[in-house]
C-alpha cells in the first residue's frame, strides 16, 4: 500500500466518521425534466439545465455542427492556437446580450472567479464579501491575498458601516456579491447593496451564476432585475446553467477584459473553450431573446412549487427564484429522505454541512421550465408525504 493511500484511507475514514461522504450518481440520458439515475426512471428536480436549453434542437444542432467544422477542441490556450473567431464571436455576442463594452470566456465559473478577483485587487487592498457567497468566490480572494471583510448576507446598513471603516484604510476596495444564492435561492438586494458600494468608491463584482438567462426582462440576470446593472464593474456569468451548455465569461469593460487577458492565470494556463460548447452557447443566446416564454414557465413553476408546498406547511423561505430549499436540519434526516423520494420517482438533491450551514441541511428543489403542473404537483406532495411520515423532520422544515 503507497503513502498516498494511506493517507486517503485516513482521511476517507474522518469524513465517513462526521456523516460527510459524498458519491457520485449515474445519471443516463439527454438533461430533462425525466432521468434515469441510478437505473431508475424519475423526475428530476435537481439540475441546473433551468430553461431546458441543454437538449434544445437548435443548440444541440449548433454544437454538432461545430463539432463536424471545427472539431472537438480548440487546440490549446487563447494565447497561444485556440483562439478562435468562435470564441471571439460569442463574448462580442455576450457583451451586446448585457450590454457591457466586452467579455472574456473562461473554462468554468469557478475559474472565472479564481481569475478576475486577484486581477483586480492585491495585497494592500480590500475585499468586502457577502456572508454566504459561493466557495470560488471565497477561494479567488485567497488566490488575491487581499485583506477579506464578511458582512452579514444581505444586510445594507451591514455593508454601509463595514465600508465606513474599510475604504479609507485600503488602496482599492473590491465588493463581492452573488445574484441568486445557489442554497437558499434569495436574489440580494442589489438595488441597495451597488449604490451603497458605488458612494463609497467599490468596485463591484456579481456573480450571476444563477441569473445568466433566468432573471430580468430579458434575461440579463439579478442586476437588471433590480436596475444596477451599468453599476456592477464585473460580471460573471455561467454558459452551463440557463444557457445549457458550458463554460463561464466575465463582462465588464474593454480595459478589464485587457487586463484579464494578461493577468488571469485560470485563462492563460488553460485550454480554450471547445467550439461544440461555445456554438451550443451562442445559439442558446438567441434562443433566449426570441422564447421568453422559457423565463416566464421557470418563474411560474417555482412559484407553484413554493405554493403547494406551503400549502402542506412546508417553509421554502428565504427563496423567491427557481432554486428553492426545504430545510430539514441534521445531515442524514436530509439524505435519508432524498433517498426515499428516489423510491418514489423523484430526484431531488440531499444538501448538508459543509456545503451549507451545520443543521440546516436540506432538499435543493430546481423546477424547470418544461416541467408540467401536474409533475411540480405530484412532487410537492410526495415531498409533503416523506416530511408528514416523520415529525421530527417535518418540525425543521417548518421553523426556517
Amino acid at each position: 500500500m503507497s503513502v498516498v493511500d494511506d493517507v486517503a484511507r485516513e482521511k476517507l475514514a474522518a469524513i465517513r466518521e462526521r456523516g460527510t461522504h459524498r458519491r457520485m450518481r449515474v445519471l443516463d440520458g439527454a438533461q430533462a425534466p425525466r432521468m434515469v439515475v441510478d437505473g431508475r426512471e424519475v423526475l428530476i428536480f435537481a439540475g441546473s439545465n433551468y430553461l431546458d436549453l441543454a437538449r434544445h434542437p437548435e443548440v444541440v444542432e449548433a454544437a454538432a455542427r461545430a463539432a463536424r467544422d471545427y472539431g472537438c477542441a480548440a487546440g490549446g490556450s487563447r494565447l497561444i492556437t485556440g483562439n478562435l473567431s468562435l470564441h471571439e464571436a460569442l463574448e462580442a455576442e455576450l457583451a451586446d446580450f448585457f450590454g457591457s463594452e466586452a467579455a472574456l470566456a473562461f473554462a468554468t465559473g469557478y475559474m472565472a472567479n479564481a481569475g478576475v478577483i486577484p486581477a483586480l485587487v492585491g495585497p494592500g487592498d480590500a475585499v468586502v464579501s457577502d456572508a454566504l457567497v459561493h466557495a470560488s468566490l471565497i477561494d479567488g480572494c485567497r488566490l488575491a491575498r487581499a485583506a477579506v471583510h464578511v458582512f452579514a448576507h444581505g444586510d445594507a446598513d451591514a455593508l454601509d458601516a463595514l465600508l465606513r471603516d474599510v475604504a479609507p484604510a485600503h488602496r482599492r476596495v473590491l465588493v463581492i456579491l452573488d445574484g441568486v444564492y445557489s442554497m437558499d435561492g434569495d436574489v440580494a438586494p442589489l438595488d441597495r447593496l451597488v449604490p451603497i458600494a458605488k458612494r463609497h468608491g467599490a468596485m463591484v463584482l456579481l456573480d450571476d451564476a444563477h441569473g445568466t438567462g433566468v432573471l430580468g426582462a430579458r434575461g440579463r440576470g439579478s442586476a437588471e432585475l433590480h436596475g444596477v446593472e451599468r453599476e456592477i464593474d464585473a460580471l460573471v456569468g455561467t454558459l452551463g446553467k440557463g444557457l445549457g451548455s458550458f463554460g463561464a465569461f466575465v463582462a465588464g469593460s474593454a480595459a478589464l477584459r485587457e487586463l484579464l487577458v494578461n493577468t488571469a492565470r485560470s485563462f492563460i494556463f488553460s485550454c480554450a473553450l471547445a467550439p461544440p460548447q461555445v456554438e451550443a452557447a451562442r445559439a442558446a443566446l438567441r434562443v433566449v431573446v426570441r422564447e421568453p416564454w422559457r423565463r416566464e414557465r421557470l418563474a411560474g413553476n417555482a412559484a407553484r412549487l413554493r405554493e403547494r408546498l406551503a400549502a402542506h406547511g412546508i417553509s421554502t423561505a428565504p427563496s423567491t427564484t427557481h432554486v428553492v430549499p426545504v430545510v430539514i436540519g441534521d445531515n442524514a434526516s436530509a439524505m435519508a429522505v432524498c433517498e426515499r423520494l428516489l423510491g418514489r420517482g423523484f430526484y431531488a438533491q440531499g444538501i448538508r454541512w459543509p456545503s451549507v450551514p451545520e443543521g440546516t441541511a436540506r432538499l435543493r428543489i430546481t423546477p424547470m421550465a418544461t416541467h408540467r403542473e401536474a409533475e411540480i404537483d405530484a412532487f410537492a406532495d410526495a415531498v409533503a408525504a416523506e416530511l408528514r411520515e416523520r415529525p421530527v423532520a417535518l418540525a425543521a422544515a417548518g421553523a426556517r
